[in-house]
């Protein structure tokens, strides 16, 4: 992937790993646009970033992801990146009465809205990139975010599939494995001793200017390296 003149579409671009990228790929020389449901948040964002644009779109909402398509094929026809960032962490636990419908809202913003804008944006005839996050924890789950866990373990498995099905279209696709960071997915305060996204999209580009397809960080490295005994050790740890 080139790093520079490109126009990227960030899904979740607004805060935390998806506001790192957005900054980064600002600065060097892309134009970006970002989406999420909140205007507000994205109206600060666009604030510190004059040369940002943004359009309010709800991935739960299959219309909404469609409304979306339609709006950059007329007015961003030349896009060439879509990164697939978004995403819903539960913790939660099969006593919790709502258990069922927070599941379900993960696995449509994790895995049906990713998908859905790979099968439409796959259509604009500029596209040439699409990164797709994912997570340390595709490799070994932590049980109390288990649908979380999960979709990201099918996430990275679609990803596989994606970049062997999308050659003869010469799209590349890549795999952004990024392990806890400092950020406020799945409540504020829970990764407050995790790394900084800085240090991780330091890192991320520097592994992009490598070519490398498969983006990992910190404890995401280890473990995408590690054995199925290492893995299972992991997860007896992390899950006591």
């Amino acid at each position: 992937m080139k790093l520079s003149n490109n126009k990227i579409l960030i899904t979740g671009g607004a805060s935390g790993i998806g506001l790192g990228l957005t900054e980064r790929f600002i600065q060097e020389n892309n134009t970006v646009i970002i989406c999420g449901r909140r205007e507000s948040v994205l109206k600060d964002v666009a604030a510190q970033f004059p040369s940002l644009i943004t359009k309010v779109c709800d991935l739960s909402n299959e219309a909404e992801r469609i409304e979306l398509f339609t709006w950059v094929a007329k007015n961003h026809s030349d896009l060439n990146v879509l990164v697939n960032n978004a995403g819903v962490q539960q913790w939660m636990g099969f006593d919790d009465a709502d258990f069922f419908q927070r599941a379900k809202a993960e696995i449509i913003t994790n895995i049906e809205a990713p998908i859905h804008l790979m099968s439409l944006f796959i259509n604009l005839k500029s596209l040439d990139t699409i990164i797709n996050v994912t997570s340390g924890l595709s490799f070994a789950p932590f049980a109390k975010i288990p649908v979380y866990s999960a979709t990201k373990a099918f996430f990275r498995s679609f990803t596989l599939s994606a970049r062997h099905l999308l050659k003869s279209k010469n799209i590349e696709v890549i795999e952004m494995i990024p392990p806890a960071l400092n950020t406020d997915l799945g409540g504020k305060g829970l990764h407050n001793a995790a790394p900084p996204v800085s240090d991780f999209v330091e890192s991320i580009f520097e592994q992009l200017k490598e070519g490398k397809k498969e983006l990992t960080f910190g404890t995401s490295e280890t473990r995408a390296n590690a054995s199925q005994e290492e893995l299972r050790n992991y997860f007896n740890m992390t899950n006591q």
